[in-house]
């Protein structure tokens, strides 16, 4: 529940009685991750409003599903989370309907990406409701009505709150160290923070993009648990590794499709002020003299100047992640649409 680096403590509050203790460190390591942004609407604290974080989240979602008869469910924001939960919900027999306030789902895609996944969306009867927001929630005696900016209404027996997540930093914050201009705990490439026997990681921290060299918040499991490895190895053997970065390479199914993103997206590239490139290929997931061939879509940014690949989007039905893998490897080590085409398959 606190930090005190002056005295190299932390005070741990046990959960039977209330009660707290100190425990003293040489080295500490803060790994809190996110929490999921709830955007203080009227009607959010409704108990048919939820948000998912934890296992203990997933169980509760579960019970409620278990024990009330849900027919309609409104996934408020589409991003990774929120189509596993659309997807999931669709297929336990609710009508799922995503309302995002971006023009469309999975941010990290361009938008003539996305809307490949809006097709399936509408192909499985999912509703969406794009650039339109909650303004509010209204407890009926059927379930829960969802008030949108638009003036438009859902009726749902169950919402839940997908919208992004912010890093948690209080413990951060309340120990005084540094604070990204982005908000999360500030880093150097050990994964130190500003006090040197503390070091931070994962969703909480602030790194370094490898595409922009900016600082950037990228929550994802792979560059957490590399950071976790490295973290490990300074602690025990000094301060020889180091992290270079990430480039917020991904992966989710969406139904029949899968996409996957790797490097930056032209909206990134377009507010960083970076000159690009793109390329689309539609084609087959394998040759077409072998049968079962699925549609495949690729885009790829580079830079005009000197092919350097900045960044990868597929979206497909089968072999989307051999794809990403090969992509982002060519951008993690700098490579161009010149080595693309001398890749041995």
């Amino acid at each position: 529940v606190e930090l005190r680096p002056e005295q190299h403590t932390v005070t741990v509050r046990r959960l039977e009685d209330g009660s707290t203790y100190a425990l003293h460190y040489d080295k500490l390591i803060l790994s809190p991750g996110a929490r999921p942004v709830r955007p203080n609407l009227p009607g959010e604290d409704d108990p048919r409003v939820f948000t998912l974080r934890t296992v203990e989240d997933t169980l509760r979602i579960r019970a409620y599903l278990d024990e009330h008869p849900v027919r309609r469910a409104v996934v408020v924001g589409g991003g990774f989370i929120g189509l596993e939960m659309a997807e999931n919900l669709h297929e336990l027999g609710v009508h799922v309907t995503v309302v995002e306030m971006a023009n469309q789902v999975m941010a990290p895609l361009d938008y003539s990406m996305a809307a490949i996944v809006h097709q399936q969306l509408i192909g499985k009867q999912v509703g969406l409701m794009l650039e339109d927001g909650v303004s509010r929630f209204e407890e009926t005696s059927r379930g829960v009505t969802v008030h949108l900016k638009s003036g438009k209404q859902i009726p749902a027996d169950m919402v839940l709150l997908s919208i992004g997540v912010r890093p948690e930093t209080r413990l951060a914050k309340e120990a005084g160290l540094t604070i990204g201009a982005l908000g999360g705990i500030a880093v150097n490439e050990y994964m130190q923070t500003s006090n040197p026997d503390i070091y931070a990681l994962g969703d909480a921290v602030e790194v370094r993009h490898l595409v922009t060299g900016k600082p950037a918040l990228i929550p994802l499991a792979g560059p957490a648990n590399k950071q976790g490895r490295i973290v490990a190895d300074n602690i025990v053997s000094g301060n020889k590794e180091t992290y270079d970065g990430t480039m917020g390479t991904s992966i989710a199914k969406v139904f029949d499709l899968t996409v996957a993103t790797a490097g930056a997206n032209a909206k990134l590239l377009k507010r960083e002020g970076i000159a690009y490139q793109s390329s689309y290929t539609h084609g087959a997931s394998h040759a077409g003299y072998y049968p079962g061939a699925v549609p495949l879509s690729i885009k790829i940014l580079f830079a005009p100047e000197d092919g350097r690949l900045l960044g990868a989007q597929v979206v497909g039905f089968g072999g989307v992640d051999k794809r990403i893998e090969m992509l982002a490897q060519v951008i993690q080590r700098k490579g161009t649409v010149y080595d693309l085409t001398e890749l041995e398959h």
